[in-house]
């Protein structure tokens, strides 16, 4: 099933014939999401008890939104704000919402990003399907000025003062078509609304620029830390594992560093067991950041993780948390 999923994925991105049968699948979901977003814009959506700001995307798979999280709750932290982020906690299983996450939760309950967000934000993530009683836990238990909600562009039930849009700027919108045809979740005139757009790895008409920064390889089981031309003259070859939306972002990345990579894609959100790390060899294993909080526990000296950090200057953070502290300003 995950090779299908991969092979549809791929021909969102190549313009592939086959998928011409699902074009009308496609154009009913499109005019589905149109018809909730007008909805959503005609009500006169509620004004959130504190100001919300959604971080999310329109197509299916990682556009880089999680790190641009991270930036944006840890500059809202430093300008004194009391910042809760709230998710739905996709990936991770629970009876009990909403959730508070803690830093050693058990990704299998929380979920890969929820967890990855708490520890390197440094701020409460609260869980919930239905995001208006997470943004409602995160107002009554955490007292927060501030709301960032992971994801959740086409949630509407949550009331929000602004909102951001994520694109990986490489892939970009692959064949401009909806789910299941391609890759939206929405027609791509809703990027058009949004108050601000983003593109991750490149520029885009309309959108800021943000490019994902790789940080000093860590070692998972005792945290040593070589920086990238140390670790290069150590481990010159290296097993590269990817369970995320866009796996060829993170071998590129790490050919960049100057690697030989023999790369390893997984499923995103997939729960890693030890087994799916033996290779045959003694070679180093390098994985992103989401997936070393799921392989922590297995205390194999070969598995390091490759820390990123979204570079975009303070001062557009800052426009963004302002337009949320400030919303109905005229749109980026």
């Amino acid at each position: 099933m995950a090779d299908w999923a991969r092979r549809i994925e791929q021909g969102w991105y190549a313009g592939s014939p086959w998928l011409a049968p699902l074009r009308p699948l496609g154009w009913l979901v499109g005019r589905v999401a149109r018809r909730r977003l007008r909805r959503f814009r005609a009500a006169a959506p509620p004004v959130p008890p504190v100001p919300v700001l959604v971080v999310g995307n329109v197509t299916v798979g990682g556009t880089g939104k999680t790190p641009l999280v991270i930036a944006l709750a840890r500059r809202a932290r430093e300008r004194g704000l009391t910042v809760v982020v709230i998710s739905r906690g996709y990936g991770g299983e629970s009876d009990d919402y909403p959730l508070t996450v803690r830093a050693d939760d058990d990704p299998a309950r929380v979920g890969d990003e929820p967890l990855l967000i708490a520890r390197r934000a440094a701020v409460p993530v609260v869980l919930d399907p239905r995001r208006d009683r997470a943004l409602d836990e995160a107002v009554r238990r955490h007292g927060a000025d501030l709301v960032i909600s992971d994801d959740g562009l086409q949630h509407y039930a949550l009331p929000r003062s602004a909102e951001v849009a994520v694109i990986d700027a490489r892939r970009g919108l692959g064949n401009g078509r909806c789910l299941p045809a391609g890759p939206l979740r929405e027609p791509a005139d809703r990027l058009d609304q949004v108050d601000f757009l983003v593109a991750n790895g490149g520029r885009w008409p309309g959108a800021l620029t943000m490019h994902l920064v790789p940080g000093d390889p860590l070692r998972l089981n005792d945290g040593e830390a070589l920086d990238a031309a140390r670790f290069r003259e150590r481990h010159p070859a290296v097993h590269a594992v990817a369970g995320i939306g866009n796996p060829e972002r993170f071998f590129r990345t790490l050919d960049l560093l100057g690697l030989a990579v023999t790369p390893h894609a997984f499923p995103d959100h997939h729960a890693f067991q030890a087994s799916d790390l033996a290779f045959g060899d003694d070679r180093p294993v390098i994985m992103t950041e989401k997936d070393a909080v799921k392989c922590q526990g297995f205390d194999d000296p070969r598995l390091w993780t490759l820390p990123v950090r979204a570079d975009l200057p303070p001062v557009t953070l800052d426009a963004m948390i302002d337009r949320t502290l400030s919303p109905g300003e005229e749109k980026q």
